[in-house]
């Protein structure tokens, strides 16, 4: 059975609320994932990475949620909304075409996958009509080059892949031919696809998963340091427990889940012993405590070693209640709706960084934060950790009830000055058309001071509600 809180009130809220705000169904009848949003990536070989700012609910054409991808192009002095790219199924190059419901940029992952020097994007429409059904799902490489992303190609889902297919994507390049992949989850399994890559549609093999009931999540990492990736996976609810269960190489290992559960996965190298390592977030209140889950969520840190993540692996558990941690674990924060793992500080060592959409602020309920929890080569983590809010000095807006800021999160340097920038998404920024926050990389962290806020109207998606700018994460899930 699937847990029946994780297709739960929230998001039949929103969906009621899009339609009496438009006189039209907005979203899916399904309960969408959209677990993970794209690093940003060089697409057009300038020296500076651009950043992806998906919106799944755009109007496109007149067509209701038909999704859209907006990419604002890096350089010295950072972002700005005029210098984008606004990407549909309507672009010239971009196969398919806009059509309502399909919410193309649901999910989105960024790597060189055919190794020439350009960044490219993969781009997930999970509720895409395709030959193989209804709501079947389509996945699109758009592809790097010198004037950016301009011409793009399809990775096939099989023919029994029924359902959302594209629901979570991932994609990581650590070397040439099949140490380049792409992981795709939709409700009937897991493709991983594997280099070399071309512009043209082709790729070396592929290896589906078919073993894991309904995937929400997929990461791909070294976490045996064999220089071959690994393919982690999170499910849905499939117990009454507060998140899915947690696999590793599941088309390749006995199929038995890993201690602790969870949603969504990321992965790093968190304390430098050069094994990745698995992040996992389990952000639901349990269903009976003590049993799993963690009030107010969790987050689960799986260290990597020379034999991979072992089947009795005891994961560490860090909640707004570990040492060093801001905050206080509460009924419904859901610490642990959305993660990043990536080096913001530049010691050398992966930090965490945990979105909390529902984290109260200020008395404004489902406000939202985000929480960075640096790596550490020895010693418990927690230590260091900071937050940011939109109550936080120098970040623009406010808090306020349903926000959900930290609905997604990510990592990246736009600006090539070494020190990485923090994305942060709210969903339900403003009538759920979102917002993207921009914090500036600083000298030992991100530094709040000069923080640059994208809205939907300012990178022109002038619809008057749902179009979630900046992805909406788990919220269709939790």
């Amino acid at each position: 059975m699937s847990n029946s809180k994780a297709y739960g009130g929230r998001w039949r809220a929103v969906a009621v609320v899009a339609a009496a705000l438009v006189g039209g169904t907005l979203l899916p009848a399904a309960p969408a994932l959209a677990v993970h949003g794209a690093v940003p990536g060089d697409f057009n070989g300038d020296g500076y990475r651009d950043a992806v700012l998906p919106a799944p609910g755009a109007n496109v054409a007149g067509k209701e949620a038909a999704g859209a991808v907006v990419v604002l192009y890096g350089s010295s002095s950072g972002l700005s909304a005029a210098h984008r790219k606004t990407i549909t199924q309507n672009t010239a190059g971009v196969p398919g075409t806009a059509e309502t419901g399909d919410a193309f940029g649901s999910a989105t992952a960024t790597a060189d996958l055919n190794r020439d020097g350009y960044a490219d994007l993969v781009v997930s429409a999970p509720y895409e009509d395709t030959p193989r059904g209804k709501d079947a799902g389509l996945v699109t490489v758009l592809w790097g080059g010198k004037n950016g992303l301009t011409t793009a190609t399809d990775l096939p889902a099989r023919s029994d892949f029924l359902e959302r297919y594209g629901t979570d994507v991932a994609a990581v390049s650590i070397g040439a031919g099949s140490k380049t992949q792409v992981a795709v989850a939709g409700s009937d399994g897991v493709m991983v696809f594997k280099g070399p890559f071309s512009r043209t549609g082709t790729f070396g093999s592929t290896a589906p998963d078919q073993n894991t009931a309904s995937p929400a999540s997929v990461a791909l990492g070294d976490f045996d340091g064999n220089a071959v990736l690994d393919l982690a996976v999170t499910t849905v609810g499939l117990s009454d427990l507060s998140g899915g269960e947690v696999y590793v190489d599941p088309a390749t290992t006995l199929m038995k889940p890993k201690q602790g559960n969870g949603f969504i996965a990321a992965s790093g190298d968190v304390n430098g012993d050069g094994y990745a390592d698995l992040v996992v977030g389990d952000p639901l209140d349990p269903y009976v405590a003590g049993v799993d889950g963690a009030l107010g969520g969790r987050v689960l840190v799986y260290y990597g070693t020379a034999r991979g993540i072992a089947e009795s692996a005891e994961p560490v558990q860090l909640t707004q209640d570990t040492a060093g941690v801001p905050g206080a674990s509460e009924k419904e924060d859901e610490f642990g709706a959305a993660l990043a793992v990536a080096d913001l500080n530049r010691d050398g060592l992966a930090d965490i960084v945990v979105g909390v959409p529902s984290e109260g602020v200020a008395g404004k309920g489902r406000a939202g934060a985000v929480t960075v929890i640096p790596g550490r080569r020895t010693g418990a983590l927690g230590a260091g950790a900071y937050s940011f809010t939109q109550d936080t000095a120098g970040v623009p807006g406010a808090s306020e009830t349903d926000d959900f800021f930290g609905t997604t999160v990510s990592v990246g340097d736009v600006n090539n000055d070494g020190k990485p920038e923090l994305f942060v998404s709210a969903a339900g920024e403003n009538l759920d058309t979102g917002a993207v926050w921009v914090v500036p990389g600083g000298t030992s962290r991100p530094t709040a001071t000069g923080t640059k806020l994208f809205t939907a109207p300012a990178v022109g998606l002038t619809q008057k509600s749902v179009t979630f700018l900046g992805g909406y994460g788990l919220l269709g899930l939790i």
